[in-house]
């Protein structure tokens, strides 16, 4: 007969209370602002924790609530009381962590009774006084009970926390809504370092705060309008050729611009001599190639017909290949965005409130923003519109702040680019506060990060982001040759590589800060051992292998005795998986990925120091073989969220 599916157990209060009671929690779980024990499993034990707190100590329910942390070291327990935190008067710390304690017998003793004043409970194991500090343990009987369930009734959705995203926190009420704006290519020019990495960590902050419940609007800002672009078509009539542009937009494009540009890098030294000289340019910007890419530039501007429709063939050709390529990272943009997008009618709007406040200034012909006349004198001077009188950069960002709040209704607009912009974005926030929109500019974020150094010298031609995921790709294949018994057994090989090459690149770009420059090395990225992507795609495929090996359904795995689960291995491995959610919430404040992938490695590390251990084939017990199965199906899925959050494709095989 087939396993049944156990009824929900912890998905609902009410369920989850039952589930509690027959473990013999017989008190209502407490209330606590800033709580959610529906998508945190720690935050139950927090919360009976700081309630028996609260009983026997003068202070605060809140405060004792806040006063507890997790701690990220198993040695330090699984939940630490910060007694200091209390704010205690006439009480001294290490005094009161004794009291609390009383006389313990071990770390994971799990005698019901927690020890001196504290009330008996079955979630804890006996409490240890560190100094000023009391550590608290999970116990080791109730655990796997609790929080198994947890995650087969979760799934995909275990880490994250979807409360988060509603309005005034009710439940409710409507999304909060993130707008970002991140990998931003230049049509006809290099994918470079920074685009990917823009990509990289904009694709997980998207993945972040979806799994917060946030409606999130992915905008790939394309740099499609500009000078860059007038010297771009100055180039096609010169260089350009119809049947290579059929056969590789991108790359013959970028041909173009290479050519067009070394030619114009001539006559563009010449100017920047001059100016340095103090010289007037406009003379030498009157001529030559200058003049032609002013001149189209300006038609554009204009909205000429034929300068847009040669525009508009080169941007539509680019987005159609670059939406290929993204697809390979997972990435699928809401919008295709551009500078082009931005319409002139915002562009005066914003430049006649810029005039209006007082901000904007005539410099020898030019319209610029002095920032020492506004109480910021470090951002310097900015020009917003050129002394041919086109609009710059700054100009259609300012105008396209306006639009994208009109669109979208944002409750946050990220921006996701290189430090080495960190003034530009300072400048185009501070505008938009000076135009009287102070409420609007606090909800504008620059998320930047640090250099990739070396890329270019170590891929040699690498110029296009499907060059960079191809030679990634080519790589790792030639990795897994080497192994030939185990290539063997790969169904498809070169898909795996590229899923395996795309990993590693990802994994090496979030594994430091993000503001952290990073060395580019392939060998190292591309390494089954130690920190890097495809050791944690051989942990995920040997999990499934478990699982497919040890052949139970998915109603047997939830339906096994987790009673049976008493291994030190899988005790200390269920106290890590616990804290995923406290992790992702860690990451959602500070925006880094490598707090996730920190934790993975941690806890795959930890994991494989027990497969020899905790053996499910060959268990002449077939309920203990369920349970166990049943704990690497969870650490399994786990493994897999962390993985999707960064955006990376999970390989079973």
């Amino acid at each position: 007969m087939a396993a049944q599916e156990p009824d929900n157990q912890t998905t609902t209060a009410s369920a989850l209370q039952k589930k509690l009671q027959s473990l013999g929690v017989d008190s209502p779980i407490p209330s606590f602002k800033g709580t959610d024990v529906l998508t945190n499993p720690v935050d139950i034990y927090r919360c009976y924790l700081a309630d028996a707190l609260a009983t026997i100590i003068d202070c605060d329910r809140q405060l004792v609530y806040e006063a507890i942390q997790w701690t990220n070291q198993s040695s330090h327990g699984d939940l630490l009381l910060v007694v200091p935190r209390l704010r205690l008067k006439g009480v001294k710390p290490i005094e009161l962590t004794n009291d609390l304690s009383g006389n313990v017998r071990g770390p994971f003793s799990d005698v019901p009774s927690m020890g001196g004043m504290l009330p008996s409970s079955p979630l804890f194991a006996a409490p240890i006084p560190a100094g000023i500090q009391l550590q608290l343990r999970f116990s080791s009987t109730t655990l796997p009970q609790i929080l198994l369930p947890y995650i087969f009734e979760r799934g995909s959705s275990y880490g994250g926390n979807p409360s988060l995203g509603f309005k005034d926190g009710q439940l409710n009420g409507s999304r909060k809504r993130m707008v970002i704006d991140f990998s931003s290519p230049n049509i006809a020019k290099e994918f470079h370092a920074g685009h990917l990495r823009s990509t990289i960590i904009g694709a997980y902050l998207s993945n972040l705060y979806q799994s917060m419940g946030w409606d999130v609007v992915k905008l790939n800002y394309l740099g499609d309008w500009g000078k860059q672009f007038g010297l771009l078509a100055v180039g096609w009539k010169r260089f350009g050729s119809e049947e290579l542009l059929q056969q590789n937009p991108l790359g013959h494009l970028l041909d173009v611009y290479v050519k067009i540009n070394t030619l114009f890098s001539q006559e563009e030294k010449a100017v920047k001599e001059a100016r340095e000289r103090g010289e007037d340019t406009a003379e030498l910007e009157s001529r030559g190639l200058y003049a032609e890419r002013n001149d189209f530039f300006t038609r554009m501007e204009e909205r000429e017909p034929e300068a847009l429709a040669l525009w508009k063939r080169f941007r539509d050709v680019s987005i159609e290949r670059y939406i290929s390529a993204y697809a390979r990272l997972n990435i699928q943009f809401d919008e295709y965005w551009g500078e082009s997008q931005v319409q002139p009618k915002s562009i005066e709007k914003a430049e006649a409130i810029l005039i209006e406040k007082g901000i904007l200034k005539e410099d020898r012909n030019a319209l610029i923003v002095n920032f020492k006349d506004h109480g910021a004198p470090k951002l310097d001077v900015a020009v917003v519109r050129n002394r041919q009188g086109t609009s710059t950069y700054l100009l259609r960002d300012i105008a396209g702040v306006f639009e994208r709040e009109e669109k979208y209704q944002p409750d946050q607009l990220v921006y996701v680019v290189s430090s080495e912009q960190d003034v530009y974005f300072q400048r185009l926030f501070k505008i938009i506060e000076l135009m009287g929109r102070p409420d609007l500019s606090s909800k504008l974020q620059h998320v930047n990060f640090g250099k990739v150094l070396g890329m270019s010298s170590r891929l040699g031609t690498v110029r296009l982001l499907s060059d960079i995921l191809d030679d990634s790709g080519n790589a790792m294949h030639e990795v897994m040759k080497r192994n030939e018994t185990k290539y063997a057994q790969v169904e498809d090989p070169v898909r795996v590589s590229d899923t395996l090459g795309i990993t590693a690149v990802m994994v090496q770009d979030m594994s430091g800060k993000r503001i952290n420059n990073y060395p580019f090395d392939m060998s190292r990225m591309m390494s089954f051992e130690g920190d890097t992507g495809p050791y944690l795609q051989y942990t995920h495929a040997r999990l499934c292998s478990i699982m497919r090996k040890a052949g139970f359904t998915t109603p047997q795995l939830r339906s096994a005795d987790f009673s049976l689960l008493r291994e030190q291995h899988v005790i200390d491995n269920l106290r890590l998986i616990a804290q995923f959610p406290d992790v992702t919430q860690t990451a959602f404040k500070t925006l880094e990925p490598t707090t996730i992938l920190t934790y993975l490695f941690k806890f795959t590390h930890q994991l494989s120091s027990g497969y020899d251990v905790v053996k499910v084939i060959g268990v002449e017990d077939k309920a203990i073989s369920m349970a166990r199965a049943a704990y690497y199906d969870c650490a399994r899925q786990v493994l897999h969220n962390g993985l999707r959050l960064l955006g990376i494709t999970p390989v079973e095989r």
